[in-house]
């Protein structure tokens, strides 16, 4: 069952949109602490996202600028703003589709199964999926997926480009600017204190894939790939 994720402050429109999203076969949550969407994102995992522009604290635009450095789902947003540069920030912001308000469900519902088609069905691009392998560990960045064994973990793209990174440079070091770089190259400036607390995620991750001390810290240059995973089924 594909998830779709409602990012709406209208309780009465969020509640309308879920009700008949649910009923057409998809299973449809909706945010309602709007200080902490990314949790929620991160949580549910959506196929597809519905947002509105206009919300508490940070606008539509700011969360799909968030998502898209965890994910490519589609974003649908959906607002009252009609005039052709809200559209076109919306689409500049990261989002795949407009739609204005008031509307009706039949055309969310067929601009939800378009997108979802494009992105993963009839219409979806039919490359061969990326797989990195090493001693039995499996990446799927295009999943953002860690795999080992019978154990499989979702990853945020962050993550996912993190242990892409030490995979490829294996067994040299993946510098610390050479991550920062291509983690956050949008961004002026960041703290390495960022890096360090999503050097702890990945840690975690290959924890819950049964793998411990995968990453290894080398002092003043970066972090390197430990397949320890492999040493320890040889002792």
């Amino acid at each position: 069952m594909q998830r779709i994720l409602i990012i709406e402050d209208d309780p009465k429109i969020a509640e309308h949109l879920q009700s008949y999203i649910n009923k057409y076969g998809y299973e449809a949550n909706v945010v309602t602490n709007f200080e902490h969407v990314m949790k929620d994102f991160q949580a549910f995992n959506p196929d597809l996202v519905l947002l509105d522009i206009n919300l508490p604290s940070f606008d539509g635009y700011y969360w799909c600028r968030q998502i898209r450095k965890e994910s490519i789902c589609p974003v649908i947003f959906i607002s009252a703003r009609v005039g052709e540069m809200d559209q076109v920030m919306a689409l500049e912001n990261g989002g795949d589709d407009f739609i204005t308000k008031p509307f009706h469900p039949e055309i969310v519902m067929a601009k939800i199964r378009s997108q979802l088609r494009r992105a993963y069905g009839e219409y979806a691009a039919h490359v061969e999926e990326r797989v990195l392998e090493t001693e039995g560990l499996k990446l799927y960045p295009e999943r953002l997926e860690l795999s080992f064994h019978e154990e499989t973990v979702t990853l945020t793209k962050k993550e996912s480009d993190i242990i892409e990174s030490l995979i490829e440079r294996y067994p040299r070091v993946a510098g610390r600017e050479d991550l920062l770089e291509k983690l956050w190259d949008d961004q002026m400036y960041v703290d390495e204190n960022t890096l360090n607390v999503n050097i702890t995620r990945v840690r975690k991750k290959f924890e819950a894939v049964g793998i411990k001390g995968a990453v290894e810290t080398v002092r003043g240059a970066g972090y390197r790939l430990n397949i320890s995973w492999s040493k320890a089924e040889q002792q």
